[in-house]
This record gives structure tokens, C-alpha cells and sequence, in this order.
């Protein structure tokens, strides 16, 4: 009987071994399971279903102001973070349409830039208006490190004016570095100087991936 006993307790510890590596393996497993989860839902990240009947005019009216090689997937990206692509998109300080001009600045880009009656919710009119204002804006930023930069600047400009950005500029120690000179507040409201801040890295950082099959991004983050 000692004897069977000693046998018992001699092969007891096998079984607990297998238990803990099953329990190892276990958790292997969930942890694989929830990244592939997380792969997932990042991958099914969709593009807005409204935004496919937009993709010919944002690339003409891009290819217009930049270029064959514009950035097409920024622009995508900028209307994404104005209005998901809701061409009526009305926000509560009156801003209007895709590119979500503001009466005064659409009434000014139509008067030097977009010939017709102005229509901010007209979509046509919105995206040709916002590129070329991109492309204004783009013009007067000439202080940038890289292509990212100059285009963080550009977005910063178009979410809160280009007097600001160059406000900014003035006080940083790296005018031409987006990351370390968007940080620094002009002299604005804390509200709106995280807002601007922010704006950049949702077109550039968030949004822009999801258009990168549509043309050339940019590339982000800036280096």
C-alpha cells in the first residue's frame, strides 16, 4: 500500500505541470484572440458609404490645385473630419457643407476663386472651394520642415487661421516644425488652442489611412 501510495504521489505532479502549461497555453489564446479582434475591427475601420459618389471630384479638383500627384487621401480625410461627408452638415457656429466653410470665408472664395452663385452645401462647390483654399493656404506656408509639416500647417491654418500659424512660428524655437510649434498657444482661447492642435492629427494621423487607396498620402507622423 506504501508502496502504491508512493507511486501516486510520485506521479501526481505530471498532471498539475500539464495543468499550468494548458492554462498558459489558454491564455496565449485569448490574448491572440483579442488582437486578432482588435485587427479586426481596426481593418473593418470602412470608408463612409456617402463618400465613394465624392472620389472623382475630390481627385479632379485635387489634381487641379496640386498637381497628378496630390494628396488626394488628405482632402478625403479633411471632409471626413469636417462633416463625415454629410453634405448638409450644419455645425452650431454656422459653418456649412463638407468642407464646413463659414459664410464670410465662403462669400470671400467665391468672390476671388469660384465663379458662380456660392453654395457651401452644394457639394461640387464645397470640395472645389476647399481645395483651392487648401492650395491658398498651402502657398503662404512657406516655413516647414518636411511635406507633413507643411501640411499640418496648412490644415492648422484652415481650422483656425493662418495669422495664428505664423503667430505660432514667430514664437517657436523650430518654426518650421509642426509638432513642437502647434503645440504653443498664440494667444487664444485654451478651448480652441487644443482644437487646433487636434485637427491635424485627426486628418493626417486618424482619417488619412483610410484613404490611401485613392492616391498619394502624406506621410504622418512628421519626421
Amino acid at each position: 500500500m506504501s508502496t502504491r501510495a508512493s507511486h501516486r504521489r510520485k506521479e501526481s505532479p505530471p498532471p498539475a505541470r500539464l495543468g499550468m502549461r494548458g492554462c498558459a497555453v489558454f491564455a496565449l489564446a485569448v490574448i491572440l484572440a483579442l488582437w486578432l479582434l482588435t485587427l479586426s475591427i481596426l481593418s473593418h475601420a470602412q470608408i463612409p458609404a456617402a463618400a465613394h459618389q465624392y472620389r472623382q471630384a475630390i481627385a479632379r479638383e485635387t489634381a487641379f490645385r496640386f498637381g497628378v500627384t496630390g494628396p488626394v487621401p488628405v482632402i478625403a480625410a479633411q471632409i471626413m473630419q469636417e462633416s463625415k461627408f454629410n453634405p448638409l452638415a450644419r455645425s452650431p457656429v454656422g459653418a456649412q457643407g463638407l468642407m464646413q466653410f463659414m459664410p464670410a470665408t465662403a462669400a470671400w472664395a467665391g468672390e476671388i476663386a469660384i465663379p458662380g452663385p456660392v453654395q457651401p452645401l452644394n457639394p461640387a462647390w464645397s470640395i472645389r472651394a476647399g481645395v483651392w483654399y487648401d492650395r491658398w493656404l498651402y502657398d503662404r506656408v512657406k516655413t516647414a520642415r518636411t511635406e507633413c509639416d507643411r501640411w499640418a500647417f496648412v490644415l492648422s491654418s484652415y481650422n483656425g487661421g493662418l495669422g495664428y500659424v505664423y503667430k505660432r512660428q514667430k514664437l517657436s524655437a523650430a518654426p518650421g516644425d509642426w509638432a513642437t510649434t502647434g503645440a504653443i498657444n498664440p494667444g487664444i482661447h485654451p478651448a480652441n488652442q487644443k482644437e487646433n492642435a487636434h485637427y491635424p492629427r485627426q486628418i493626417l494621423g486618424r482619417w488619412q489611412p483610410l484613404f490611401t487607396s485613392w492616391g498619394r498620402p502624406v506621410r504622418f507622423p512628421c519626421n
